[in-house]
């Protein structure tokens, strides 16, 4: 076994990387293609979801197999080589199989535990399956992939650590509240008809929502997901089709939204957004940026520097600088623009940043750091750097229309943030508040459970290496039979059928007898982690012919391709 895999995920790249890397499905199908024909690699499959890219191949060379797969990413995905490679990750061999073990458990996930993820898995084997780029090797590591996530969601707890990106995205919109509470009487737009909308449809109708809006390019996806909302037997929820073109009108109707498309463009601007809100309000969307921010009242006065002991050399500083910083912290580390903002603060006033970042020049940040440094040489350390004091920000309006973004790339103008009246939650805001979900205690059997099944595999994978010589020797040994009774029948012609038979079994028996312990002792130490050079072994001790093995071997994958398929249908 050569398993490779190369891919970035949200663990190892940002989300606008992610972003810009984003595989569309004929993108996908054309990596499977040109990875296939790559010389490295006899085996490929894409798992490409919102939040990971990676390219699974069984190759002949590693380091030749991990600069091509990279080279295609980055081919396929559009961004440059050079832009790509620091956030890729390479697993090899059994490090590649407890990866995706872990993927399908939804340890890797951006909300640990959900489940979608097999989902996820299910399809990139059977796109593998349909362009044959799936062997024997890729077919069992997906296969047994999808077992073990399965696996690891009923012998465990892991459902409770966890949950779908959809209802962790709505519990995010919620700000903490509770999500059936705050759906109940709703009015719900959903962009998308595909699995993650389909998801997210069904989620808002179990919370309680009045009503759920589809809206999709091929209207006929919406409206079959409106039936099967509408005819569920669990809710009494209101659902009903409308094609693209309605979204501006129905974005005046809704509460919530979310977007979910495989669309490489934007699906809802700043602007459109902002003419919703004013067509819902009847009033202009304004921007946040625009809000002045108020300095709290109940604050304490500061305190002037040299009564607290300040031990900066203020004059030095000041003479610098021209700037007047006051109070007990040390401002080491700051550069112009920062020192200035703590002097307006200091004086309760307020600051143009984008005049004094104008005024910044390189001399005046070196003339900082110089008096900063000379003050450290004084004193002997780098004081302690002081937080601003809080400030209390003008009160703003509830919102009247909750966004949620599931897509990759985005659906929704990240400017949407700055409108008030509007609340955005996308994948990027998304990752930054799951980085602080609680694991349940139940990750760590799960994680028992993959380390279980990666060693598992890995000696089914072995013992599977050598099952084609250990077929081969015994075929050669069948042949070596018949030959010799064969050449028994042309000595003795005058044997009848019984005597012949009697003879031939016993010569069969006393073959089988010699090849059994052998064969089965060399299975079971072929399992073994170092195992693989006995089937190199056997083939030299009884002179077995590759060409012959190898027959065997492929006999055995179209079998085994045959037979994954088969169970992927059922």
């Amino acid at each position: 076994m050569s398993l490779l895999v190369v891919g970035l995920s949200h663990r190892s790249a940002p989300v606008s990387v992610l972003e810009r890397a984003a595989l569309s499905a004929d993108s996908q199908i054309k990596l499977l293609q040109d990875t296939i024909a790559a010389e490295p690699a006899t085996e490929a499959a894409v798992l490409a979801t919102c939040n990971r890219i990676e390219l699974y191949a069984d190759v002949d060379k590693f380091h030749a197999g991990v600069a091509e797969l990279s080279t295609l990413l980055a081919q396929h995905s559009g961004v440059g080589l050079e832009e790509l490679t620091p956030y890729l990750y390479v697993h090899y061999e059994d490090r590649a199989v407890h990866h995706l073990f872990s993927v399908a458990c939804g340890l890797d996930s951006m909300v640990i535990g959900e489940g979608q993820i097999l989902g996820q898995i299910k399809d990139a084997l059977a796109t593998a399956q349909e362009l044959h780029t799936a062997g024997r090797l890729l077919n069992d590591l997906f296969q047994q992939a999808l077992r073990v996530g399965k696996r690891a969601h009923s012998e465990t707890g892991i459902d409770r650590a966890g949950q779908s990106l959809v209802t962790f995205g709505l519990e995010q919109l919620t700000s903490g509240a509770d999500v059936e509470g705050w759906a109940k009487g709703k009015r719900a737009l959903v962009i998308g008809a595909g699995s993650m909308s389909s998801l997210a449809a069904a989620t808002l109708a179990r919370a309680g929502v009045a009503e759920v809006v589809i809206a999709n390019r091929t209207l006929d996806r919406a409206e079959r997901l409106a039936e099967i909302l509408s005819d569920g037997g669990d809710t009494d929820v209101a659902a009903r089709a409308v094609p693209m073109e309605a979204v501006p009108v129905e974005l005046t109707r809704a509460d919530v939204a979310v977007s979910c498309t495989g669309a490489t463009g934007l699906v809802l601007t700043a602007e459109a957004v902002a003419e919703a809100v004013e067509g819902r309000t009847g009033a202009p969307a304004e921007e946040r940026a625009a809000t002045p921010r108020v300095v709290r009242a109940d604050l304490p006065p500061t305190s002037v520097g040299t009564d607290d002991g300040c031990p900066l050399d203020l004059p030095a500083v000041q003479g610098a600088t021209g700037f007047s910083v006051m109070g007990d912290a040390a401002v080491a580390g700051l550069d112009a623009a920062a020192l200035e903002q703590h002097a307006a603060w200091v004086d309760n006033a307020t600051v143009d940043r984008r005049r004094t970042h104008a005024a910044r020049t390189p001399e005046s940040d070196a003339e900082v750091i110089a008096a900063l440094a000379a003050t450290v040489a004084a004193i002997g350390r780098v004081p302690e750097r002081r937080k601003p004091e809080p400030v209390a920000l003008a009160p703003r309006p509830a919102p009247v229309l909750s966004l949620l973004d599931l897509a990759m790339p985005r659906d929704i103008d990240a400017a949407v943030h700055r409108l008030l009246g509007v609340r955005l939650v996308d994948i990027e805001s998304l990752a930054e508040a799951s980085a602080d979900v609680p694991m349940a205690a139940d990750v760590d059997r799960v994680r028992r459970i993959v380390s279980d099944e990666v060693a598992a595999f890995g000696a089914a994978q072995r013992a599977a290496h050598i099952t084609p010589t250990v077929v081969a020797l015994r075929t050669m040994a069948a042949d070596v039979v018949a030959s010799e009774i064969a050449r028994l029948d042309g000595r003795l012609p005058g044997l009848d059928e019984k005597q012949r038979g009697e003879i031939t079994q016993t010569v069969r028996r006393v073959v089988d007898k010699l090849l059994h312990a052998p064969t089965v002792r060399v299975k079971q130490l072929a399992a073994e982690p170092g195992g693989a050079g006995y089937a190199d072994a056997l083939r030299t001790l009884f002179d077995l012919d590759q060409e012959t093995v190898d027959s065997v071997s492929r006999a055995t994958d179209d079998i085994n391709t045959e037979n994954a398929k088969n169970r992927g249908r059922a």
